[in-house]
């Protein structure tokens, strides 16, 4: 006998799709639908159908036939010629090379005229003997890549019946990539009951009933661990044929969904396995001892498992084991000792339901996935254990004979199916359509959901193999599903137009970082968490919040300054040759309060290389504190700040400042510390600032000033004062409180040098007088610069400079 191949993996291998024959899910449910509408369907509710393939490529003219005779060709000690007959009124003659023809074989015909995958038969003479057709090997057919001579048939094989008729050869096979929580379809009854509910179609399930005992037989069985097995049935067969063979349509199946035969015994479990989804497993009654006894592993104990593999064990595995030995890893593998072979007469058959919890990473924890842990790992059908050995034994009685003993059925406490509220209104709101209460109770029906209806609410009772269904989400999104997503409209949204309201007073984020783009600067983001050393460097804190689970040892710590991050963004431009930089950022530091934790949003900046591009009308110089002032004072504007000199652990001790909003020190600017320039390699020292955003984004309302249409008068205020003098504390005394017609007073000039003083410096101040009402006189300006200078010698002791 022959069955057309697909790829073969071994019995309870690796698997993580769910395969198929279309003809054999249709004996279930048999929609209307061709292949291609039908994996659509499954798609679109859910199941993804990754693959639809042929069994078999297209060919036709090839029918079952009977070699009669053989005899050798005369003229070739290689090739035969073949008496065949095919189901019509004369037999054929055919020369045949392939080695294992013989008399009395069924074999596949291709008569003349047929159109093979590869070839198309002929009339011909071969080394002058007529042939009239082929004799065909899988090969030929397109079912194999290889094959050592022609494909024998079954001896029963009907002579002249069409061969793809014969091999089922136009089925198709569906693969489905399956979401973890679908555990309920990777069965062919669960697929059937899926596309049952989303086609509307009837289903007509295998009728599995309760085998007739004829012996009294029965093994001890003993669940210790109740919790990871609350359900473990068992039964008794002897006197089973070990050498029967598996039927034909079996194989076919089995073979289709990727499992090769082996035995009957073992066949019949995997047939459950695919058709119920339910694991089963038949030890060898002759090599047991004692009883079953359902336990976790001692720690140290080894199994040798059916791939030839020795586990060592430990004591969170759930065993099978018997009173000498551990028999088998519980729903992963059995063991090889207890294992059914050619010799095996009398068995032990075995159908559990051990809790998902109870295996899930056991199989990979030894470097096995196995379908058996597949489904136990995502829940199988608790409700149809002892159906599931009832539906095995029968197969195994009809194919292999034997004496069934009772079963034997120890249950604990399975798990509860508790009923999930599902509203009405809810179901609509979330689905954005008006569906109807019969049309959500036919859906309901439609996936054999059992459903109380109370005010307007539904209280529905989950089946035992719907592990996926917990909560009402889980029941919308099944209505949805049957009722087609295609179905839903989509719907547009509506959102008001009406303006926001924005206050006069505040400014935007986006409004500052568009002052500084317009100055250069060019935006960046960098991680919150930094390396320990870099808060050391630019913050002077050694009390840092570390992580305590950082992503790479130097991102250990939560930043308090955002210098860091601009100072090794500036190093990664230097290394690829910008030599001028602009740098902003906006972010959150992190600071430890008196009570909590402050998580400030500032904003910062760098400035490096030349203060402007290169040009040929301003000589080139490099950027120096007050390019970084401007910049501030830009982006302070309409605010009125003052820089305070103080000292800073990240900047040069003569070159840095506080910068202050009226009565808040709100940051800092200065040049990088000469240290710091010399450890993280950089040729020149950058200008950096870093301001509190929350500050920048207040600002006073517009206030109208009437525009003067007299001409403003200038006068320059020259002076001398000595070094120590603070240049800003001078400003803050001339406009403390200046006189009315005074409009600007601002320094211009700061010399020194030849004519001058050591120790002094020269400072010259622009001081600009407007009235809105009339021209200023040479009295009013003269009284008002003696008036300024008066102020300067008495309370800073500046000479006026002659």
């Amino acid at each position: 006998m022959w069955l057309p191949r697909v790829p073969l993996r071994a019995p309870r291998g690796k698997n993580k799709e769910m395969k198929f024959s279309e003809n054999w899910l249709r004996t279930y449910v048999n929609p209307s639908l061709s292949s291609e509408v039908l994996a659509h369907t499954l798609t679109m509710a859910g199941l993804e159908v990754e693959a639809l393939e042929n069994v078999a490529p297209a060919f036709e003219k090839v029918v079952v036939a009977e070699v009669l005779s053989v005899e050798k060709h005369p003229d070739a000690d290689r090739l035969n010629i073949c008496r065949v007959n095919t189901g019509a009124a004369e037999p054929l003659q055919i020369v045949c090379g392939a080695k294992n023809v013989h008399q009395g074989a069924r074999v596949p015909c291709a008569l003349v005229g047929a159109q093979l995958p590869s070839i198309t038969i002929k009339q011909a003479k071969v080394r002058g003997v007529e042939s009239f057709g082929m004799l065909c090997s899988a090969k030929e057919l397109g079912l194999a890549e290889e094959a050592d001579g022609l494909m024998l048939l079954s001896s029963d094989a009907p002579v002249g019946k069409d061969i793809r008729t014969y091999l089922d050869l136009d089925d198709k096979l569906f693969t489905l990539k399956l979401t973890p929580n679908r555990s309920d379809c990777l069965s062919v009854t669960g697929v059937a009951r899926e596309v049952a509910a989303v086609t509307a179609t009837s289903l007509l399930l295998p009728d599995v009933k309760p085998v007739d005992t004829t012996i009294a037989d029965q093994f001890p069985v003993k669940v210790t661990e109740a919790g990871a097995c609350p359900r473990y049935c068992g039964r008794v067969v002897r006197s089973i044929n070990p050498k029967a063979q598996t039927p034909e349509w079996m194989v076919r199946r089995l073979e289709r969904s990727g499992l090769r035969s082996i035995g009957a015994v073992v066949d019949v479990t995997n047939y459950i396995l695919l058709e119920l989804g339910q694991p089963l497993h038949a030890f060898d009654l002759a090599k047991l001892s004692g009883g079953i006894e359902v336990r976790f592993a001692r720690a140290g104990e080894q199994l040798k498992l059916l791939n030839e593999q020795t586990a060592t064990l430990d004591s969170g595995m759930l065993v099978i084991a018997d009173g000498n030995k551990v028999l088998a890893l519980a729903g992963v593998m059995g063991g090889a000792e207890s294992a059914v072979s050619d010799a095996t007469v009398d068995i032990f058959l075995e159908s559990a339901f051990f809790s998902p919890e109870a295996i899930a990473g056991r199989a990979r924890s030894l470097g096995l996935s196995t379908d058996s842990s597949h489904r136990f790992e995502r829940g199988v059908d608790f409700a149809a254990t002892r159906e599931c050995l009832e539906r095995a034994t029968a197969l195994i009685i009809e194919i292999c004979g034997g004496a069934p003993g009772p079963v034997t059925d120890v249950t604990g406490e399975l798990p509860k199916r508790q009923p999930i509220q599902l509203r009405k209104a809810r179901a609509r709101r979330l689905l954005g359509i008006n569906i109807s209460d019969e049309s959500i109770e036919s859906l309901l029906s439609r996936l054999q959901l059992s459903y109380v209806s109370e005010n307007g609410h539904y209280f529905v009772t989950p089946p035992s193999y719907r592990f996926d269904l917990s909560i009402e989400a889980d029941l919308i999104e099944e209505v949805a599903r049957l009722y087609g997503y295609d179905n839903i409209p989509a719907a547009l949204p509506k959102a008001g137009l009406a303006l926001l309201p924005r206050s006069e007073t505040n400014r935007t984020v986006s409004a500052l970082k568009a002052i500084l783009v317009a100055r250069d600067y060019q935006e960046i983001i960098t991680y919150s968490f930094v390396d320990a050393a870099w808060e050391l460097d630019f913050s002077g804190t050694e009390s840092a919040l570390v992580l305590q689970n950082p992503i790479a040892s130097h991102m250990s710590v939560m930043r308090s300054t955002l210098f860091g991050g601009l100072v090794e963004t500036l190093r990664y431009n230097l290394n690829r040759r910008q030599d001028r930089v602009r740098l902003f950022e906006v972010g959150r530091c992190f600071e430890k309060g008196d009570d909590a934790l402050r998580q400030p949003l500032r904003v910062a900046g760098l400035c490096f290389g030349a203060a402007r591009p290169e040009q040929w009308g301003e000589t080139a110089r490099s950027v120096d504190f007050f390019d970084a002032k401007a910049d501030l004072e830009a982006l302070m504007y309409p605010l009125t700040g003052c820089f305070v000199a103080a000292q800073h652990p990240a900047f040069h001790p003569g070159q840095s400042a506080q910068v202050w909003l009226g009565e808040r020190m709100v940051g800092w600017v200065g040049m990088l510390h000469p240290l710091l320039q010399q450890n993280y390699e950089l040729s020149s020292a950058p200008a950096l600032f870093e301001l509190e955003l929350d500050a920048l984004l207040a600002r006073g309302i517009p206030a109208y000033a009437e525009v003067s249409k007299f001409p403003p008068v200038r006068r320059d205020i020259a002076v001398l004062v000595g070094d120590d003098v603070n240049v800003q504390a001078l400003l803050d005394g001339l406009n403390a409180c200046p006189p009315a017609i005074v409009t600007a007073i601002e320094l211009f000039d700061v010399y020194r040098g030849k004519g001058i003083d050591s120790g002094k410096k020269s400072l010259a101040f622009r001081v600009l007088m407007q009235d809105t009402r009339k021209t200023l006189t040479d009295e009013e300006v003269d009284g008002t610069v003696a008036l300024l200078t008066s102020l300067l010698a008495d309370r800073f002791g500046a000479k006026l400079r002659n």
